[in-house]
């Protein structure tokens, strides 16, 4: 599979309020190749934003960064021909109609298909006649969605690209972008909040802490790395001493999450459950804090 983002040991400081609010990052490595579906994941001042800026060359950093080969910066609209983004935050012009925007984008964009993306949106509530200011936010992001889909995009990154929205938005929005997705040599970086709505689709995971990369995996290794075990409250002491990730009280039983390899030798054990990536997400987030 042929690389299409790598960073090495990506940095960015600030100063004055931003640095304190926790926006930076230090030394973030890693590589995103076409078939992945990569889970940034972290808490508001995590570096997530940061990260995706950098990736964007939306702003200057330390270390490298390369997309589809080409140093984000310097190459800029060759990279955002390869590249794509969508957030929360909308940034459609509203005085345009449908029409307009996919007229627009099939002038400024070489590998726009216009067809493709009528297509798209004959399968949706949105009228070609619309104003885009008029739609609601979950149409929006549809458009949004239709015209990225519509160009040759190698990497699609993907910001809170739900929130706000309802199931039936929500289960369309990941309908199509599967669709897409499967349909070439493709990457995604989905950065959000909703770590159990998501987890279905990733293969890989990044979780960012205070700046800084406190794990990087695949969802594969993460089943084979890290098991809950339920235990009696008698066995607390023995069960802290194989330093759990995180612990969960019940009703006389205690859950404990820790590395598989720690539980092999384990005796009084009354169950074993896979981990989902929300109880790792927790508890890293949690760990030392």
């Amino acid at each position: 599979m042929s690389v299409l983002i790598a960073a090495n040991q990506v940095s960015k400081q600030y100063s004055g309020r931003r640095a304190e609010q926790g926006e930076a990052i230090q030394d973030i490595s890693f590589e995103l190749k076409a078939g992945q579906v990569l889970g940034l994941l972290g808490h508001n001042g995590a570096g997530k934003s940061t990260l995706i800026k950098s990736l964007l060359g939306a702003h200057s950093c330390q270390g490298s960064i390369e997309v589809v080969g080409l140093e984000p910066i310097a190459h800029r609209a060759q990279v955002m021909a390869h590249l794509s983004y969508i957030s929360d935050v909308n940034v459609l012009p509203e005085w345009m109609t449908v029409k307009q925007i996919l007229k627009y984008t099939n002038g400024v964009h070489p590998s726009f298909d216009r067809n493709k993306a009528e297509a798209v949106l004959a399968n949706t509530n949105i009228q070609l006649h619309s104003k885009i200011g008029a739609l609601s936010k979950g149409m929006k992001v549809q458009l949004h969605l239709a015209i990225v889909i519509s160009t040759d995009t190698k990497v699609l990154i993907l910001d809170e690209p739900t929130l706000g929205l309802d199931l039936v938005y929500r289960d369309t929005f990941y309908r199509h972008l599967l669709e897409w997705f499967h349909d070439g040599e493709r990457a995604l970086i989905i950065a959000s909040h909703e770590v159990s709505e998501i987890e279905h689709l990733l293969t890989d995971v990044l979780i960012l802490k205070n700046g800084r990369d406190v794990m990087q995996t695949s969802m594969e290794r993460i089943a084979e790395d890290y098991v809950i075990v339920e235990t009696s409250e008698s066995e607390s002491e023995t069960m802290a001493a194989l330093e759990p990730l995180s612990s969960e009280r019940g009703l006389g039983t205690t859950r404990w999450l820790l590395r598989a390899d720690k539980a092999t030798a384990l005796e009084d054990v009354q169950s074993i459950y896979s981990v989902k990536l929300a109880d790792l997400f927790l508890a890293l987030q949690k760990e030392g804090a």
